[in-house]
């Protein structure tokens, strides 16, 4: 008897081992996005400018389509000659300022394209907080241009307060869904993987990545994208942003993961 409750748990501690690693592979979030900046009506540009510049260049996932010139125009760096963002952003249309411009962009990508370059940038309203896009618009302005982002701004595009004077919803950057199809267009996967025919070319298809990949391969290039490189795509190593694991929840990720591990 002694020896059938031995083996009892002995499997019971083998078990329990296992999904505890499994537990420490997968990211446990709170949230999909960074905590949201708080900045106050009487923040600097300079404290502005560089929390701009982190998100920018980390949870944003800017630099996956504006760093090439290939899918997106230049924004920190010269652009047919127009100069970085900052310098050119108040000419792209008429009278509409630069801080204007880009806070557009952001917010209404569709309402403005670059000429010879497709509309596959998300609102990313969806992905961050008012406060995390004006600080970006902040970043951008100070390349090569006057930065005139205030906390008024701020303000003016926060959520109202909601009934009842409860305090307003955090916005779309906060949203919980697990379909992976909304997760495709709102943490900007659209502008470089394909999906039923729709979405940019830079990165492999989503169809039939179940076929090259299995579920442990697709987790680990999206938490660490440089881990390895689909034969073809080798010009463009790199230029995946290796923050999803903080751009997604661990519910979020597996369901991806699942997902494309069945798109056969």
């Amino acid at each position: 008897m002694w020896k059938t409750n031995l083996k009892i748990l002995a499997l019971a501690i083998l078990v329990i081992g296992f999904y505890t690693t499994v537990a420490h592979i997968i990211p446990q979030l709170q949230s999909e996005v960074p905590e949201a900046l708080a900045l106050g009506a009487g923040v600097t540009p300079e404290a502005l400018v560089a929390a701009g510049e982190k998100i920018y260049n980390g949870a944003g996932g800017c630099t996956a389509c504006h760093g090439l010139g290939t899918r997106a125009p230049n924004l920190i760096t010269d652009y047919k000659g127009q100069g970085a963002i900052g310098a050119r952003c108040g000419t792209r249309k008429p009278s509409m300022s630069c801080k204007a411009y880009i806070y557009e962009s952001m917010t209404q990508p569709q309402a403005y394209i670059v000429a010879g370059f497709d509309p596959i940038m998300p609102d990313m309203r969806k992905q961050l907080s008012e406060d995390q896009i004006w600080a970006t618009v902040a970043f951008l302005e100070s390349q090569g241009g006057q930065v005139d982002v205030t906390g008024d701004d701020i303000k003016s595009t926060a959520p109202a307060p909601a009934a009842g004077g409860a305090p307003a919803p955090a916005g779309p950057a906060m949203t919980a869904t697990l379909d992976p199809v909304k997760l495709y267009s709102e943490k900007g996967c659209i502008g470089c993987h394909q999906l039923d025919g729709k979405g940019g070319a830079i990165g492999p298809s989503w169809d039939h990545v179940g076929s090259r990949r299995n579920a442990a391969s697709i987790r680990k290039k999206i938490l660490n994208p440089s881990s390895d490189t689909t034969k073809g795509y080798e010009k463009f190593a790199g230029t995946m942003p290796g923050t999803f694991g903080t751009m997604l929840s661990a519910a979020q990720l597996e369901a991806l993961v699942t997902f494309l591990a069945n798109k056969k």
